[in-house]
């Protein structure tokens, strides 16, 4: 079981946002597609280990480490490793464990592990290090801006700086915002149209992939306090 999950922002433009948690009794949960990477520091006992998680392309059961406390810096979509190819981390993670008592080897350098306070300062230190930087094309592309570039190029350079095509990442944003209209209590048909999709079947085909769960499934978890649920139309009448 997972709790105490809380967030936080940043002064750091190239940082979305930052998280922790902790665990206990372990087990697993549904890890949902996410078209961003994050860097994650967990503890279990005296054991650190700091995570470098690609984007997720598809919901996944993931197991829950036993009597565990995690944090976590989420990047914006420009933020990249010159040094490791974004390509490599799609739907993989790297796990760097302490070499020397709270440092790990990351990149040719050693680092000493971060805090949950000083998480910004890492991402600084990392950032003046040249192992992170910013890709403004990435992040006008999806702020809307038009750019004097051709598709070819941009569809590049998405591959280069996020591991996934414009296209993808619009799916898991579509997917997102579906999910979170139904967790609000937007009606299943109203939904599927506010976001986008063809019809009902294709707005669960995209859940299923991208959150593990149909429309349904989203919406009855949202009302297991008020009482009222949704039946799939799939399903015999009860």
């Amino acid at each position: 079981m997972i709790f105490d999950f809380d967030t936080r922002g940043s002064e750091l433009p190239l940082v979305q946002s930052i998280w922790r948690s902790r665990s206990e009794g372990g087990g697993s949960f549904i890890s949902t597609a996410t078209s961003q990477w994050e860097m994650v520091v967990t503890q279990q006992k005296d054991h650190l280990t700091l995570s470098v998680r690609g984007p997720e392309t598809r919901a996944s059961l993931a197991p829950v480490p036993v009597e565990a406390e995690f944090f976590g810096v989420v990047f914006q979509h420009g933020v990249f490793m010159p040094q490791l190819p974004k390509s490599e981390l799609v739907d993989h993670a790297i796990h760097l464990t302490a070499s020397i008592k709270n440092r790990f080897q990351f990149l040719g350098s050693t680092w000493e592990f971060p805090t949950f306070d000083n998480i910004d300062t890492f991402v600084a230190r990392l950032v003046r290090a040249g192992i992170l930087s910013f890709d403004t094309t990435v992040a006008d592309v999806l702020g809307g801006q038009t750019l004097y570039l051709s598709q070819r190029s941009i569809q590049r350079r998405f591959l280069y700086v996020t591991g996934l095509t414009y296209k993808t990442i619009q799916q898991i944003k579509r997917a997102r915002q579906a999910s979170l209209l139904l967790k609000e209590g937007v009606p299943i048909a109203e939904t599927a149209h506010e976001t986008g999709y063809f019809d009902q079947a294709h707005l669960t085909n995209s859940l299923k992939r991208y959150y593990g769960q149909t429309p349904v499934e989203i919406a009855n978890q949202a009302r297991l306090h008020s009482g009222v649920f949704f039946q799939d139309e799939n399903s015999p009448a009860q």
